[in-house]
């Protein structure tokens, strides 16, 4: 009855309760306002980024529209934004390309509900503990990678198959240069720039929505031979399951482990920039991963991409005066309206100008000053920044994040074993000298342990203690000692065999509760509490070392 009682309410705790309806009483109409702002942003970052990832523009609008409202109902943050994302996209183009739409879908269902069981086993808070070097490097990274994607489109010649982007890029500009024309890069180019100067110059107008329509204003009255997005259904598919492959399950869980991590990352870094823009907000990482999951779980089955979070358009939404998730429902109601209303005039969109929006996108994507400040941190955090984006960019996302994160625990684990020593330490602080004095005619040397004795400092603090010469007592003080594991446990229990062995006596002097059951699953430790030569306190440690010289 307990178990049952504590699993009902963790699924009250993931759902939407009292306090959203009460949050999105207070401000209706600048919600509803926020959230038309966001709308504009968002249409053509919708179409740009479903086109990118190879399942087209509809399946972009498709998410942004579902994906959008079910995660801002059912997620942790009463301001964020979902839908189809550049981070994203680039993971998906190399599952269409080997496993068509079908593979993409199911991939997005298998990531919905990894992230709906991450959410319920209370793991969201542990998913933002990485290091800001790796997200720089994976950003930078992205924001190249989104680029390379664009180049074919921008050049008005067709994408090659080819896995990695720069190698795909490259064909793409060596088959242009063999016949080149200049109206597509003339259209994305000059779509990126504008943007780019204009949004500086003026940066409260959505230059990108204008920018798309009035090019393919032009289009059309200049009548442009120019490739387009194409017939847009007039409304939302019909649900439906004929995409799932059950036979390529297995093959697809490294996809959707890779899927489902983006998407947590990225939801719940947005989540942590929204509530760094505001006062009083507070995201629930564990809901917002549920309400991610929920999202991409539904969205598949009416045919759109995987979805995570937008940072771009959640800090749009913020910025707008958005105060519940009123803002993004509306966003996503907004873009329904369109898709019913101007499918039409959507269809008619030059594939370039999606280009120009998402080359800009990725400048904009770049923070310089961020990157610098992470570079000159310190060469661990240079080395972590520069290895996940070369990865990023050469490789692919999934292997960035492992070597990025193996990377980042070894810069770690270095700066632990660091601040770890195993030292001779004055025992009295008013007249340390004269104390040390006394004690060193006697032949007893106290160490203060300090830092964390773990697997990766162990081997060093073997060395560092047995060497110790001309001593007849040994005092470990372990009162900071702040972390040790079964490893530690056992380097301290081969220095006290080797002491030992050479006739040293050993005392412990200050040890934790919390770290006396690990240091008694050591026999040579054990012992020591077995023949009382473990003291609650230095002092009468001290007492004991003088008695055995005396």
């Amino acid at each position: 009855m307990i178990a049952q009682a504590g699993f009902g309410h963790r699924i009250r705790s993931l759902l939407p309760d009292r306090q959203d309806l009460i949050d999105a009483r207070r401000s209706p109409g600048t919600d509803l306002l926020a959230g038309a702002t966001v709308a504009v942003v968002a249409l053509p970052l919708a179409l740009a980024f479903g086109v990118a990832s190879g399942v087209g523009a509809a399946a972009g609008m498709t998410t942004a529209i579902i994906a959008g409202i079910i995660a801002a109902v059912f997620g942790g943050s009463n301001l964020q934004v979902t839908g189809p994302t550049g981070a994203m996209t680039v993971v998906l183009l190399p599952i269409v390309h080997q496993h068509g739409v079908g593979g993409v879908l199911t991939v997005g269902l298998m990531a919905g509900v990894m992230l709906t069981v991450v959410a319920f086993a209370r793991v969201g808070r542990y998913v933002q503990m990485l290091p800001a070097s790796l997200l720089e490097g994976f950003t930078a990274g992205i924001a190249v990678v989104i680029a390379l994607q664009q180049v074919p489109t921008a050049l008005g010649v067709p994408a090659g198959q080819h896995e990695q982007v720069w190698a795909a890029a490259g064909e793409a500009l060596l088959r242009w240069a063999a016949e080149p024309h200049w109206l597509e890069p003339l259209v994305a180019l000059g779509t990126a720039a504008v943007i780019l100067i204009a949004g500086r110059l003026r940066p409260g107008l959505p230059w990108p929505l204008l920018l798309v329509a009035v090019v393919t204003a032009l289009a059309w009255w200049l009548a442009l031979p120019t490739a387009r997005i194409g017939e847009l259904p007039t409304g939302l598919p019909a649900p439906n399951h004929d995409f799932l492959q059950w036979d390529a399950v297995a093959g697809l869980i490294p996809s959707a482990l890779a899927v489902a991590a983006l998407g947590a990352l990225e939801s719940l870094l947005s989540a942590s920039v929204a509530d760094g823009m505001t006062v009083g907000e507070q995201h629930d990482p564990d809901r917002e991963l549920f309400g991610q999951g929920l999202a991409n779980i539904v969205v598949p089955f009416f045919g759109g991409v995987p979805a995570t979070a937008a940072i771009a358009r959640t800090a749009v939404n913020v910025r707008s005066g958005a105060r519940s998730r009123t803002s993004a429902v509306t966003h996503s109601l907004i873009l329904l309206g369109v898709v019913l209303v101007a499918g039409s005039v959507v269809a008619a969109i030059p594939l370039a100008v999606l280009a120009g929006v998402l080359l800009a996108t990725c400048v904009n994507m770049v923070s310089l000053g961020s990157i610098r400040s992470v570079v000159r941190a310190t060469r661990g955090d240079a080395l972590v920044f520069f290895a996940t984006f070369a990865t990023t960019v050469i490789v692919d996302v999934i292997t960035a994040v492992i070597v990025g994160f193996a990377l980042a625990s070894l810069v770690t684990l270095k700066a632990v074993s660091d601040a770890t020593q195993a030292k001779p330490e004055p025992l009295d602080p008013a007249d340390h000298s004269e104390a040390e004095r006394d004690l060193l005619r006697q032949a007893i040397v106290p160490y203060r342990l300090e830092g964390a004795l773990f697997f990766g400092v162990a081997q060093r603090f073997l060395i560092d203690l047995t060497e110790v010469s001309e001593v007849r007592v040994v005092i470990l003080r372990m009162g900071h000692l702040s972390t040790v594991d079964a490893t530690g446990a056992q380097a301290i229990g081969t220095a006290v065999r080797q002491l030992h062995d050479r006739d040293i006596v050993v005392l412990l002097s200050a040890v934790r509760p919390e770290h006396e059951q690990v240091l008694r699953s050591v026999d040579e430790l054990d012992a020591l509490w077995a023949d009382g030569e473990v003291f609650a306190t230095t002092p009468e440690a001290i007492t004991r070392a003088k008695a055995l010289v005396a």
